[in-house]
């Protein structure tokens, strides 16, 4: 089966067509980016609107077939920006009903934690599930995916972008953060962990004001990712004893930091447990998990209904789990 993904839930647009062996034929994707400021819904929209017919072409080109082999389209249904999920369901709808194919919503957050197992070979992990809007302490537990820890407030990636954004580093902030890390050397910020859950706001107002008080901007995205990991391992390990399992598997955008990937693998080991982490191609958000999510669930029966529409707060824990 050749299935097409198109995955539009917050700054990427993006198209992949896979096969029904877990096979990425193609991959295409336009990130939006901007040198100063963050996301602005309508913008970030109309960028959508412009390369998603361009992306879904490169793909199917990419992929050596013809549109008339994609028997399956699968799309991101949410959660996310409730316009990039809408132009995401616009452009798959129009293309099935074109080409006359099944339709089928997928989860995004689900996506990740699929497309992780794939290419990294995890059964049974406890997932650290890290990126812009979310972050969540993820395990299957009574036939379902349920969250164990997640943020309180701010997601770990939308901090460190608002960080970033305040000390004019422009956006994604991530990568930028991780590499002035390595000049920096580590100043007291408050470490906020509630049982399972995390807390990053204050830590990142501390530290937006210790900048505009002269604190070297280094020095503050070293301890910014130190306490940030930290909390996040902390309440990893906690999981791990909870749900007793042997695997770690780091998901998302954050999973490309190196630092954070250190921290937690030290953690495994003390436990004797494996970690591993998402392919850094495939760590931020993208269409293959799309595409493999939704032949996931299409194999195991689920159908989209006929008046379907975007889900943009839909978590992990309200989605049936079929296919496992």
């Amino acid at each position: 089966m050749i299935i097409l993904g198109l995955e539009g839930t917050a700054h990427t647009i993006g198209a992949s067509v896979i096969n029904d062996e877990g096979e990425i034929l193609s991959d295409v994707r336009k990130v939006f980016t901007t040198e100063e400021g963050g996301l602005i819904p309508n913008i970030v929209a109309k960028h959508h609107i412009q390369e998603g017919p361009k992306v879904i072409e490169e793909a199917i080109k990419e992929a050596d077939i013809k549109e008339k082999d994609i028997e399956l389209i699968s799309f991101s249904q949410g959660p996310g920006l409730p316009l990039s999920l809408a132009v995401c369901k616009n452009l798959a709808r129009d293309l099935s009903k074109k080409l006359k194919k099944p339709l089928i919503g997928a989860n995004h957050i689900c996506g990740h934690l699929e497309i992780g197992k794939l290419l990294t070979k995890a059964k049974d992990p406890v997932f650290v599930f890290t990126s812009g809007a979310n972050t969540q302490i993820i395990a299957y537990e009574g036939k379902k995916y349920r969250i164990f820890g997640e943020c309180l407030s701010i997601a770990l990636g939308n901090a460190l972008d608002k960080f970033g954004r305040e000390i004019g580093l422009g956006f994604p902030a991530g990568p930028k953060i991780e590499s002035l890390a390595k000049e920096g050397e580590y100043v007291k910020l408050p470490y906020v962990v509630k049982g399972m859950d995390v807390e990053f706001s204050g830590i990142l107002t501390k530290s937006i004001n210790m900048f505009k008080q002269g604190v070297k901007k280094e020095d503050l995205c070293y301890s910014l990712q130190e306490t940030f990991f930290s909390m996040l391992a902390e309440v990893t390990e906690r999981a791990l004893a909870h749900c007793d399992k042997k695997e770690v598997l780091l998901i998302g955008g954050v999973a490309a930091n190196q630092r954070f990937c250190e921290m937690l693998e030290i953690m495994c080991k003390e436990r004797g447990a494996k970690f591993y982490a998402v392919p850094m191609k495939y760590s931020g958000d993208q269409a293959a998990m799309i595409a493999w999510q939704g032949y996931l669930e299409y194999k195991n029966g689920r159908r989209i209904e006929n008046n379907f529409d975007i889900k943009p707060g839909w978590r992990i824990d309200q989605v049936e789990v079929n296919w496992i």
